[in-house]
């Protein structure tokens, strides 16, 4: 039993706070692409680059992206590059272009594996997307470089079938097609689906 003094003493004791529990963090959003070189699986950056990502699953959603190809390889050295996909401007397909999103801002890298958005100018991206094979910082924005310093942004990563981004690096080209000479696939691989991962 507790003495009186002591229960008084207690009882000017501030009690901390009971503090509510944590809201458990909400699952990853996953997109799975079906391909005619197999599947690939990105696990979206939704917190660190929420403009981004709903631009691609706006594409995704709307199924705007099923029927389009892997359409171009930038094979810098062996297991070194990356490739591209998307709608190239089809009207039918195409969305308003969204704000910059660079990766001094959201803190991600253009890593191994990473999927960026491909623009011309900052604000000029749409719906073509690009996937890196080896870590590539000079995609990153460097403030500290003159002119357009903002890189891409980057806003997600591969997560199951980077084999399948290999064999399209490798894929054969034509050197005389495309704006991209020498970078245009001889033959497209065309996605068959993209939608999210129950």
């Amino acid at each position: 039993m507790l003495s009186p003094l002591f229960a008084l003493l207690l009882a000017g004791v501030p009690q901390a706070a009971s503090t509510p529990a944590a809201a458990p963090a909400p699952a990853p959003t996953r997109v799975a692409i079906e391909t005619t070189a197999g599947r690939i699986v990105i696990e979206l950056a939704r917190a660190q680059a929420p403009i981004t990502t709903a631009n691609f699953l706006r594409y995704v959603d709307g199924k705007r992206l099923n029927g389009t190809n892997f359409y171009r390889s930038v094979k810098v050295a062996p297991g070194f590059g990356f490739v591209q996909f998307g709608i190239r401007n089809e009207p039918k397909r195409i969305l308003p272009p969204i704000k910059h999103e660079p990766t001094t801002q959201t803190g991600l890298k253009h890593l191994d594996g990473t999927i960026s958005i491909a623009r011309l100018a900052p604000g000029s991206a749409r719906g073509d997307f690009t996937i890196m094979v080896g870590d590539q910082p000079s995609l990153d924005a460097d403030p500290t470089k003159p002119g357009d310093n903002l890189g891409y942004a980057a806003f997600g990563q591969v997560v199951e079938g980077k084999e399948v981004i290999a064999r399209i690096l490798d894929t054969a080209t034509d050197p005389n097609a495309g704006p991209f000479k020498g970078e245009m696939l001889a033959k497209p691989v065309q996605i068959t689906s993209a939608a999210r991962m129950k």
